[in-house]
């Protein structure tokens, strides 16, 4: 293990579901930091780092295969059985952690996480050249994934309800679509991402997918969903689901300048002030809020 001194950390939506009692998780959140290796071999001491979040065993049969983050008695953190990055300091294993650029700046960094995410959809589905695709949800997961499959040179058409990402997105060649006036069967997508966090998203999903089609589910929703599946029987279309992903994409990136995450900060406060940091985080339109933890 290493111990890093976090710098900043970054709340996002799954923080904001487990203080309401997701996962029945008791212990420090947050899992979207940049920080200094304080402790650990010596190769790593006072390397500036980000992490992998899913704390795997490293033996099992999905360790072996390469899927730690599907080891079934992996930590995660800030989430499953292991504190997270909502303080001075945090412990983490030295195989999640990865090396950040000089170039890239805190307020940069912290995105890494969720930007691999993104990236994880390019590992799971062939992205080519115009292909049409859809992505439900502007919050800070959806205006990254828009990016990135941009990014791959498809045509990408972003759903949601914040006039100020819109115009974000479309300076970014995305066409960006006001959810009240979307009609998910008018032009329906080879592919289609939900991230919009709500139940009612799967099935506005499932009305934008071409026959045959993919739609990536990207969204963990607390709440049950009863959707009927039938559609995608009939329609033949593939299902995937989608979750943590590569850094090393997310932070080539992050250095090239090819995504753009300024906009998306919201705010910024102290460690001491944690709990108002995820207040403001709730707030409708809220989009990336930072804890200083220096």
């Amino acid at each position: 293990m290493a111990v890093v001194r976090v710098h900043v950390a970054g709340v996002c939506n799954t923080d904001l579901e487990i203080a309401r009692g997701y996962m029945g998780f008791r212990g420090v959140l947050g899992h979207e930091f940049v920080g200094s290796v304080e402790q650990g071999p010596d190769a790593w001491v006072g390397e500036r780092v980000v992490g992998e979040i899913n704390f795997a065993c490293g033996e099992c049969d999905a360790c072996r295969h390469g899927l730690g983050r599907h080891c079934p008695t992996r930590q995660v953190m800030g989430i499953l059985e292991a504190d997270g990055a909502f303080a001075e300091r945090v412990a983490v294993p030295v195989a999640n952690l990865h090396r950040v650029a000089d170039a890239i700046a805190d307020e940069a960094a912290v995105f890494a996480e969720p930007l691999a995410a993104a990236f994880e959809i390019l590992e799971q589905v062939h992205v080519k050249p115009a292909l049409r695709c859809t992505v439900l949800g502007d919050g800070k997961l959806g205006l990254l994934i828009s990016q990135v499959l941009r990014g791959a040179g498809a045509r990408v058409r972003a759903v949601g309800r914040h006039r100020e990402r819109a115009e974000m997105l479309r300076r970014l060649d995305v066409d960006a679509v006001d959810a009240r006036d979307f009609d998910p069967e008018a032009e329906r997508a080879d592919l289609v991402v939900e991230a919009t966090g709500t139940a009612r998203g799967l099935e506005l999903a499932i009305a934008a997918t071409r026959p045959r089609g993919t739609l990536v589910l990207k969204s963990t929703v607390a709440d049950p969903i009863g959707v009927d599946l039938s559609p995608l029987v009939i329609h033949e279309i593939q299902l995937v689901g989608s979750r943590c992903g590569p850094f090393a994409p997310a932070l080539r990136a992050l250095e090239r300048r090819e995504i753009e995450v300024g906009p998306m900060l919201h705010d910024r406060l102290p460690l001491a002030r944690a709990d108002e940091a995820l207040r403001r985080a709730a707030e409708p339109g809220a989009l990336k809020v930072l804890i200083d933890c220096r």
